[in-house]
């Protein structure tokens, strides 16, 4: 829970400065100004009163052990001040000072001694690198931001000191209240996950805004994440999401799998909402940590202006939201209350001459209609219009069940408005886009809480028939596994594929074409060969034996002439399948959250659109198919506008046996089913082709034996 960090009942700060606008005096002075009631004591060997504090030599010479010790010394002196603080019996330690990782191999070598210090008395470290840390609701201000914020909903925590200052900043500018600001720097010991643990079970937090460079422990994050968000809102804005330093990868999967894609997935899974500004990271953690979620993504606009309202109506159907349509019951009422010019639709118009009691009226009606679920209000300043008592009005309003969310739109006229509803706890903002994108984020959230508990179904597979492919090629070294042990390994996880056989000579290819009966399909079988069509390597509909051996003979010169030096293991000659929609089911397993399972149509739908989804494994079959249901060509697979559609169930579970399969062996680092061939419901699915790619072996010994 990081009491003692974040709730200390004493606090010392090693490197307290008599100097205004230093680190180790502005840290002094906020804890001070702050009022924090607990003992503070300062320890600088070259002073013996800091503002008007008496000041210690050392953490020894002051007798008493402190909870918390804020450090603020060169980075030389560092590890002295760590090993001060423990041996005086600190439990918690913020280290100020930078110099350490961020710098080089020097200043992690100093980083990795000061946690070993630590956890060698399991104190817990905040930093290095960082700002310090506020508590609003114990008037702790442990850093040397430029302000103390008031009291709120809102907790922070970054990997940005300066990012920290600017929200500070920006709470101050928008009188906003916070709970706590953690500054995490380099996360040497304390990180991300040990936050939304501590902020998840914090009374005082509403909601959790974050902002992150990287994330350490996937695993850990995902679970962190997910259990806070089941009790309250995590928005987090997450940066450096390029695709340096990744290998080369081979499938479709591995190439649209970039970092940021893996972090996207991480976020879906669990029920992190994603901020893509600094904007939005506050305007989505102000509306969450103010009002109710909303029971479903219905949306009534009531404005004085129609043009407002008419981007509000936009936004609203840009970003996937409804937009309400009134219950007749309340469209009499509003009839019969305002003026007959007013607009009785949605948008509700009250007109640009609307007093405070005709807002009034539509906000009432609203709120009683079953068949909204969300209002956005919008004024603009005309001559008639008054903000601050309208906004009462609005205030006077809330019921606590339906979530309201203004939008007064100019200058200096409506901000005695919007202070007025802040205060109340009423979100308002600038413009309606970004109201819209509040209530997105709000209702998709809301539609996470709802979800159904996870449960992941468990096939009967053969897993030992692909312990044993995945053992021998580790073994010998050849990790890329080709269509006849790709599928191989697919047919014992339930999968169907066509019958074929590996023909190492022309007449063994008619032979195996005469068994499985024409038509047939011939492909060059080659670990050296990734993409077999694009040098010749691929015959369709084959239909005798005559053309088999005339397939079989320019395959192998097209080959030799195209790729010389591949090796060739033979012909695979298989059974043409029939006829289907082309869809792509892909694995590509991200370093840090493991196997990521992609979905999508096959041709250009993935070559050019690049119109895929993805999820991190295990996946429920619901997952499975709100994977479908999020491609944007969904239609197809459902079957619109006179077009059969294809068995969506199928490929939902075709999706849980792979993620079925890549849990069981993390050995599989990329796979790709392509094409996996759908047909109509009650028809069962075949794939046509399947590579993999597999890890090496970590007993690289026993590898050159063999």
């Amino acid at each position: 829970m990081l009491e003692e960090l974040l709730v200390p009942q004493s606090i010392a700060v090693i490197g307290a400065s008599r100097t205004p606008g230093k680190v180790g005096h502005d840290i002094l002075a906020n804890l001070l100004a702050g009022g924090f009631a607990g003992p503070i004591v300062p320890v600088n060997p070259a002073a013996d009163r800091v503002l008007d504090l008496t000041c210690y030599p050392s953490l020894k010479a002051y007798g008493s052990a402190v909870d918390l010790v804020v450090i603020v010394v060169p980075v030389a002196t560092v590890v002295a001040a760590v090993r001060e603080a423990v041996a005086a019996g600190a439990r918690a330690l913020v280290v100020i000072s930078a110099g350490f990782k961020e710098t080089g191999p020097a200043g992690l070598a100093l980083e990795r001694q000061i946690v070993a210090i630590c956890a060698s008395r399991r104190v817990r470290l905040l930093g290095p690198n960082c700002l310090g840390l506020i508590n609003t609701a114990c008037a702790l201000n442990a850093s040397f931001a430029g302000s103390m914020p008031k009291a709120g909903g809102i907790s922070v925590f970054s990997q940005s000191g300066a990012l920290c200052t600017a929200i500070l900043d920006l709470a101050a500018a928008r009188n906003l209240g916070l709970a706590k600001v953690v500054s995490i720097g380099n996360k040497a010991d304390i990180t991300e996950v040990d936050l939304l643990r501590a902020l998840g079970r914090d009374e005082a937090t509403r909601a959790i805004v974050g902002y992150l460079e990287d994330i350490g422990d996937g695993d850990a994050f995902v679970k962190a994440a997910e259990d806070a968000a089941s009790i309250k809102p995590v928005i987090i804005l997450k940066s450096g999401t390029t695709a340096a330093g990744r290998q080369a990868v081979a499938s479709h999967t591995g190439v649209l799998a970039g970092v940021d894609t893996a972090y996207a997935a991480a976020f879906k899974r669990a029920g992190v909402i994603r901020a893509d500004t600094f904007e939005a990271l506050f305007d989505y953690g102000t509306a969450l940590s103010m009002q109710p979620l909303p029971k479903g993504n219905r949306v009534l606009i009531i404005t004085n202006a129609g043009g407002p309202g008419t981007m509000a109506a936009d936004a609203l159907e840009r970003l996937g939201l409804q937009v309400a349509v009134l219950g007749r019951n309340t469209a009499t009422a509003l009839r019969s209350k305002l003026p007959e010019a007013a607009s009785i639709g949605n948008p509700v118009d009250v007109l640009g001459d609307a007093e405070p009691e005709r807002y009034g009226v539509a906000m009432a009606a609203a709120m009683e209609d079953p068949e909204v679920d969300a209002v956005l209000v919008i004024l603009t300043p005309q001559a008639m219009t008054k903000p601050r008592e309208t906004a009462r009005v609005l205030i006077d309003n809330m019921r606590g069940d339906k979530p309201i969310l203004a939008v007064f739109m100019g200058g200096e006229g409506v901000v005695p408005g919007r202070d007025e509803l802040l205060a109340a706890g009423l979100p308002c903002y600038s413009a309606p886009e970004r109201a819209v994108a509040s209530l997105q984020a709000m209702c998709e959230y809301s539609a996470w809480r709802r979800r159904p508990p996870r449960v992941v179904t468990r096939f009967r597979v053969h897993r030992r028939r692909v312990e044993r492919i995945i053992a021998r090629r580790q073994r010998t070294g050849h990790l890329l596994i080709g269509e006849v042990k790709g599928k191989d390994i697919l047919r014992a996880y339930g999968f169907r594929t066509p019958d074929g056989y590996l023909a190492v000579g022309r007449d063994e290819a008619v032979e195996i074409a005469e068994r499985i009966g024409f038509p047939v399909a011939m492909k060059i079988v080659s670990p050296d060969i990734i993409h077999k069509s694009d040098l010749g390597g691929v015959r369709l509909n084959i239909n005798n034996g005559e053309a088999v051996l005339d397939a079989f003979e320019l395959m192998l010169l097209r080959i030799g002439q195209r790729a010389p030096k591949a090796r060739v293991e033979g012909i695979y000659v298989e059974k043409m399948v029939d006829r289907g929609l082309e869809v792509i089911i892909g694995m590509s397993r991200d370093p840090q959250f493991g196997p990521m399972l992609m979905f999508g149509l096959g041709g250009i739908f993935v070559e050019v659109m690049k119109d895929v989804t993805f999820h991190l494994a295990p996946i429920t079959a619901e997952e499975a198919i709100q994977m479908l249901k999020t491609t944007r060509s969904y239609e197809i697979l459902e079957g619109r506008r006179g077009q059969r559609g294809v068995d969506l169930e199928a490929i939902a579970v075709g999706l849980q046996r792979i993620s079925q399969l890549t849990t069981d062996f993390p050995e599989i680092i990329e796979l790709d089913i392509n094409p996996f061939i759908v047909g109509d419901p009650g028809t069962e699915p075949c794939v046509a082709d399947v590579r993999m790619t597999l890890r090496p072996s970590k007993n690289p010994e026993s590898d050159k034996m063999l």
